[in-house]
């Protein structure tokens, strides 16, 4: 059936007066009968760069054939979807290169171009940025451990993304609560620097809950996980190093969420043992307190109350490990 049927999407790809149909079809396809398709997947992405390096579609076709390819990568093997990442977003970086090189600044020719406000600089970004984060996604779900350079790489571009671009999270095409299990999955790596960009990102986000309704429902329904791993992470099973960060939470959390942060805190400080076997129960209580007290609004405050909850939870106070913290 898909012998038959695949060539001849396919072919109508080039043709702008079937571009509602064809798109649509190839999204469907890819959908319903993905892991049938990776041996027409080189042709598929072949063909689909093709037509969108040539500007055939309008921008909303342009989003449902990305949408097609995410579908379609993520059937695919780990090293062949790179592959096919690397040569689908090749020709876009190349393109924003090209432009970036008209800005006076060079220094930040790219980032300029890629979150800029001019509006005919968008729809490229978006349909690049969609993909993406799908086929990132795809890698989380067959198990990201094994490439914490790409998850490192993936939270700057999310945090980015929420600086420069928020409105991109408003597509009905990114799974926003995808994303945020990915990052709480993110803050768990042994890889400082893949937890650092984790946090990055969800001191990017929290802010955007008011703003942003995709990002408000996902935090407010997954909030208390979030809460749990960052606690976990000052409880002990995090480097020293990240308390700073994993404090920026914490304070982005009061910030921005604070009658469910009371909730959270007081379910999470319930749990027997946790964060640490080593805690008291009024040690947490305290450590509770000092979070959703008037303190909370003094960030260097909070990274203070952090480094020393994180010191009790080890069992460092007051020991000489202590003297430079």
């Amino acid at each position: 059936m898909i012998n038959n049927v695949l060539p001849l999407v396919l072919q109508a790809l080039g043709n702008p007066e079937l571009s509602i149909s064809s798109v649509s079809t190839l999204k469907k396809i890819c959908r319903e009968c993905k892991y049938d398709l990776p041996p027409y997947a080189a042709n598929i992405v072949a063909v689909s760069q093709d037509v969108l390096m040539k500007q055939i579609h309008k921008t909303s076709q342009c989003m449902w054939l990305m949408q097609a390819l995410g579908f379609l990568l993520s059937a695919l093997q780990v090293e062949e979807i790179l592959k096919n990442l690397h040569s689908l977003i090749t020709p876009y970086i190349q393109q924003l290169e090209k432009l970036a090189d008209e800005t006076p600044n060079p220094s930040n020719k790219l980032l300029v171009h890629i979150f800029a406000h001019e509006p005919a600089h968008f729809p490229p970004i978006k349909a690049l940025f969609l993909l993406v984060t799908s086929v990132t996604l795809t890698l989380f779900q067959q198990g990201p451990r094994d490439h914490p350079d790409i998850v490192d790489s993936f939270m700057q571009l999310l945090a980015q993304a929420l600086k420069r671009k928020p409105d991109l999270f408003f597509c009905s095409s990114l799974d926003v609560q995808a994303v945020f299990q990915c990052g709480i999955l993110s803050l768990k790596f042994p890889e400082a620097l893949t937890v650092k960009a984790s946090c990055g990102f969800f001191t990017e986000l929290l802010p955007r809950c008011g703003e942003v309704p995709p990002v408000g429902q996902v935090v407010h329904e997954n909030g208390k996980q979030l809460l749990q791993a960052v606690l976990e992470g000052i409880g002990g099973q995090a480097s020293r190093s990240l308390m700073d960060h994993f404090a920026e939470i914490l304070f982005a959390l009061s910030k921005h969420c604070f009658s469910y942060l009371s909730v959270w805190m007081k379910a999470a400080m319930q749990q027997e043992g946790f964060p640490s076997a080593r805690l008291s129960p009024e040690q947490k209580d305290t450590f509770s307190q000092q979070i959703l007290s008037r303190e909370r609004v003094n960030k260097r405050r909070v990274k203070e109350m952090v480094k020393e909850f994180t010191l009790l939870c080890r069992g460092l106070h007051g020991t000489e490990y202590t003297a430079d913290y």
